[in-house]
């Protein structure tokens, strides 16, 4: 096995993060200092980091319903809840992919698998992400193609890959952007202010029978959905799907 990705699969982070690992001097092979990339280990080798032993672990994926009111971080200098209180102790190590604000809340992926998480988060993939949005006030559809076009907020041009109107004050849009507080912002912007929003959908993961608060194990073929490359023409044209 290539040696980062050895230690990606030890939950160091992404091969690319451990590629600086390695180029550093941190890691030593049967107490040897590598600082070639293509160095290949074994399962008999002695792996260590800054002198620690290393050893490959069980490849976690969990799904999470986070509820509102919890911040996404494994600790708070303000005191607040963080998902991880959620999760038993054995998954305090997991790193979520992605966030979601503290008034937030829906489905969150945690996993202790490098590559996948940065796969996952990297703009050039482009993962979809839907979420339900509740407003303050009922939606003016001409607003629609100003969402769809692209609004400037603090961050960049914000823009969604499509909305769907399923109440007067309730509308579904689509992601593929990771501006912070995208979907706040666009909406702020056009005179509305979000009461609720909720993510349900990552990819292709959807589950709306997971209580909130609650979480469990993806499957394999849910796994294998996410490391799936994007297939060509996937990318649909963005547009305005109604009720």
């Amino acid at each position: 096995m290539r040696l980062n990705r050895f230690l990606a699969a030890s939950g160091l982070g992404s091969r690319r993060a451990c590629d600086a690992l390695i180029a550093s001097g941190a890691v030593a092979v049967n107490g040897s200092r590598v600082e070639k990339l293509a160095t290949q280990v074994g399962p008999d080798d002695d792996v260590r980091v800054h002198g620690r032993v290393i050893r490959p672990s069980r490849s976690v994926y969990l799904l999470l319903n986070k509820p509102r009111g919890y911040v996404v971080t494994r600790s708070d200098e303000l005191g607040r809840r963080t998902v991880y209180t959620i999760l038993p102790p054995e998954f305090g190590a997991l790193c979520h992919v992605g966030r979601l604000d503290r008034d937030s809340e829906g489905l969150l992926l945690l996993t202790n698998d490098g590559d996948l998480a940065q796969r996952l988060t990297h703009p050039s993939h482009e993962i979809e992400k839907e979420y339900e949005v509740g407003l303050d006030k009922a939606f003016d559809p001409a607003h629609t193609a100003k969402l769809l076009k692209g609004i400037f907020i603090e961050g960049g041009r914000g823009r969604f890959e499509s909305l769907r109107v399923l109440a007067p004050d309730r509308v579904r849009v689509v992601l593929r952007q990771g501006i912070k507080r995208q979907i706040r912002l666009m909406f702020h912007r056009l005179g509305y202010e979000v009461e609720r929003l909720r993510r349900i959908r990552i990819g292709s993961i959807a589950d709306a029978r997971i209580p909130s608060g609650s979480f469990r194990h993806l499957t394999p073929r849910e796994v294998r959905s996410l490391r799936a490359p994007t297939a060509p023409g996937a990318r649909e044209t963005r547009k305005e799907l109604r009720a």
